[in-house]
């Protein structure tokens, strides 16, 4: 855990401050924190503040010392601005809202709520929601002013997602991906017959492209954006496939290459992982894998593919040549040949991790149990845990944990929100 104490903020004059956690993921979009994790002589976080938020699977994201949320409760969408340093509300807004979104089937006794986490945007200083039934909505920061709105599935008519499986294995679990911003366009997977992913002006909403590509919405955590030998792309996993599509000015929404990648339930659960021009993708269930693509214009080519390990939930992290993730364990695998190096730890299917800046994972598992765990830097053959905390929560820890501003903040899917720092 940082040393750094959850009320000293410290704020950059302009951008995003060095310790901040703004989208997805970390200001990076990759699970690394540009924090330590405070280990000297020991690790026992200590918990500062306690809020529920409402239900979901939504992560909160930090810019300064204010801490936005979303969640469901009461028939009600919840949108939050807080202070980090003692959880109150800045401001708050709430619309009518299904618990579910309208052409969910299947699991509904393990999620509800809001699942797509907020995504914020520097230049004009606003908030972007998507709630499971579709509602996307742009929020001002100071005060929490509705700016524009509207309904994917109203607009777009996106259908039930099929069963792509073949085994009667059918789910829809509304719309799940975060929206992601990249200079005027607010990129959002939509999965319509328009194209599964949709730019709007994130001024106004208005439309101003569409992806050639026209799969239906994956349920992952959102596009991730890279390079492609200087084009500018996001790297999609939708449905049926790995998607690389083009960000470039002159021919947005152009597909550079696919790869198929279905599993039963249409749990495409993880969010791919991008490292340079290389992409990381994993399931569960009949796609028991995990696999590296490397991406050159107009094609991908698959590097490895390795059976039986993979992760079903955790977004992996890549790092100095290791990916890892916290799936039924903790795991360590070489990212140049797919091969498992080291797995340990008492992991179910709740799991997510953070990579610090001295090189240790912050781990949130099962009911809430965070245990801080050496990488390979320092353990290269085998799981090293260093501490492990009690459970926090009754309920499943869904949503991912954030590492920002000194502060260590973990959420269970029924919107219970700890604040923890280290003394």
């Amino acid at each position: 855990m940082p040393t750094l104490i959850v009320t000293t903020i410290l704020i950059a004059s302009s951008g995003i401050a060095a310790g901040d956690w703004s989208h997805w993921r970390g200001a990076t979009r990759n699970g690394l924190s540009p924090e330590p994790s405070g280990w000297a002589n020991g690790w026992r976080p200590e918990t500062v503040w306690t809020v529920n938020v409402g239900e979901g699977g939504t992560s909160p994201i930090v810019v300064g010392d204010r801490v936005y949320t979303v969640g469901w409760k009461a028939n009600e969408d919840h949108v939050a601005c807080r202070r980090l340093d003692n959880g109150e509300v800045v401001w708050s807004q709430s619309y009518k809202s299904p618990k579910y979104g309208r052409h969910s089937t299947g699991d509904k006794g393990i999620y509800s709520g809001f699942t797509s986490t907020p995504e914020y945007d520097e230049e004009t200083k606003t908030l972007f929601t998507l709630s499971n039934d579709g509602e996307l909505r742009c929020w001002s920061c100071d005060r929490g002013d509705l700016v524009w709105r509207l309904n994917l599935y109203d607009e777009y008519k996106a259908p039930r997602r099929p069963d792509v499986g073949g085994r009667r294995s059918l789910r829809d679990y509304g719309y799940t991906t975060s929206p992601l911003v990249r200079g005027r366009w607010l990129l959002v997977e939509v999965g319509s017959r328009a194209g599964n992913l949709v730019a709007f002006d994130k001024k106004s909403g208005r439309q101003v492209w569409s992806s050639e590509c026209k799969d239906e919405a994956g349920h992952t955590g959102g596009p991730v954006p890279m390079n492609v030998d200087g084009l500018p792309c996001a790297a999609i996993l939708t449905l049926r496939n790995l998607v690389i599509v083009s960000l470039d000015s002159e021919r947005p929404g152009r597909t550079i290459g696919s790869a198929k990648w279905t599993t039963d339930f249409g749990n495409n659960i993880a969010t791919p992982s991008v490292s340079g021009q290389s992409v990381i993708v994993t399931s569960a269930y009949n796609h028991y894998a995990m696999a590296r693509f490397d991406v050159a214009r107009d094609k991908l080519v698959k590097k490895w593919e390795t059976e039986g390990v993979a992760s079903g939930v955790c977004t992996p992290i890549i790092h100095d040549n290791r990916v890892y993730w916290a799936w039924r364990g903790v795991h360590c695998l070489d990212f140049e040949t797919g091969k498992e190096l080291w797995v340990g730890g008492k992991v179910g299917s709740p799991g997510s991790c953070i990579l610090t800046s001295d090189d240790r994972l912050i781990v949130h598992t099962n009911r809430g149990e965070l245990s801080l765990v050496e990488t390979a830097k320092r353990s290269p053959s085998k799981f090293t845990q260093l501490s492990r905390l009690p459970p926090q929560f009754r309920a499943d820890a869904w949503p991912h944990v954030v590492l920002a501003q000194g502060g260590i903040l973990c959420k269970d899917r029924q919107g219970n929100l700890k604040c923890l720092r280290a003394r």
